[in-house]
């Protein structure tokens, strides 16, 4: 199996910003550098686990949210973060944001030949 470092260097940037830190203060509530924080956001180096873990509880989350989309068949895998967009929305926000998703979501299926035929 492979690690997606890029995915999960984007998980960490997603929630890094989410909760309004800055690289500078990950990288010292993690006790790494801020170069090296930069490095595994753009996956220009590959983290490891005690980096993970460290990175993991100065931002409050567990290792397993910064590998979502590692696992295969995980089917909670944009959960949170849907659970997260939706937060403020009305109810007529989240219907129409619903709707477009099953829209697209159809339209993918639809088309799904297209995709592997490029492959």
């Amino acid at each position: 199996m492979n690690i997606s470092f890029q995915l999960t260097g984007l998980r960490i940037k997603e929630v890094r910003k989410r909760r309004h830190i800055s690289q500078e203060a990950l990288a010292e509530q993690a006790d790494l550098s801020v170069p090296y924080i930069c490095h595994i956001e753009r996956a220009n180096k590959k983290s490891n686990l005690t980096s993970l873990v460290s990175i993991a509880n100065a931002m409050g989350v567990t290792v397993d949210s910064l590998l979502k989309g590692n696992h295969k068949n995980d089917r909670e895998e944009y959960h949170t973060y849907l659970m997260e967009l939706f937060k403020d929305c009305s109810s007529y926000e989240k219907r129409v944001i619903y709707e477009n998703a099953a829209n697209l979501k159809k339209n993918l299926k639809d088309n799904s030949w297209l995709h592997h035929k490029e492959k």
